[in-house]
């Protein structure tokens, strides 16, 4: 029941994020950024300032689904940002360069995060199939004793809200990175700056709420494991 809970209040609340979000970027890309740029060519001169000429700026199916991809080094934008030349364009091409200046000059938090990787992919099928076992009734086929099933998903999910909890650092960061540019730049104006920030800050807002409740449902099942006992 407090599991269901938090899944509830989570989702809610994520959701009320993400809207908070979409209305945001919708808001911010009715304004024509001065300078003129499109979000490819904010791109290509943020890392051309930094001295990074590896990356290559790619436009990618979908919407919010811009990322840095540090495995073939690419900043990849959505059509929104990529080609459009608006606040909420700016800062998003802005924000995943700050991730590819964060992989140049080897960002300590993004080192962590990306050794963090292949450990949670792995966390996450064994806390699957113990949890998909445990649903079937299938849990008892192990043949392990409880406290040795509750180590399992707890540690698991562990490494999962450690994930969870290194992004927000990686994420603020390259947001910071991004603000600092286009203003020294002078790529915005003050009014675009502060459309710019607002974007971004609702972008990390979803970070938040997702590295919250995978503590809120960690914490439920350290209790369910190992917080009832004598």
């Amino acid at each position: 029941m407090i599991l269901i809970l938090i899944v509830v209040v989570f989702g809610i609340l994520g959701y009320a994020v993400s809207s908070r979000l979409k209305n945001k970027f919708k808001a911010y890309s009715q304004t024509s950024l001065r300078a003129n740029l499109s979000g490819k060519e904010i791109a290509e001169l943020m890392l051309a300032d930094h001295n990074i000429r590896n990356v290559a700026v790619n436009c990618v199916d979908g919407q919010l689904t811009d990322h840095y991809n540090p495995m073939d080094r690419t900043v990849n934008l959505s059509p929104d940002v990529y080609y459009g030349r608006n606040a909420a364009a700016t800062a998003v091409a802005a924000h995943e360069c700050g991730h590819a200046i964060q992989h140049a000059t080897s960002y300590s938090w993004l080192q962590l995060r990306s050794t963090l990787v292949p450990i949670q992919n792995v966390s996450g099928k064994i806390l699957n199939i113990v949890l998909i076992g445990a649903l079937f009734g299938g849990i008892a086929l192990f043949g392990l004793p409880y406290e040795v099933i509750g180590a399992i998903v707890v540690g698991s999910y562990g490494v999962l809200t450690m994930f969870s909890l290194v992004t927000l650092p990686v994420e603020f960061d390259a947001s910071r990175r991004a603000l600092a540019w286009v203003q020294h730049r002078n790529i915005v104006t003050p009014q675009e700056y502060g459309m710019s920030k607002d974007a971004l800050k609702w972008a990390a807002m979803t970070y938040v709420v997702a590295a919250m409740a995978s503590l809120a449902t960690l914490a439920y099942y350290a209790f369910i494991f190992f917080g009832n006992r004598d």
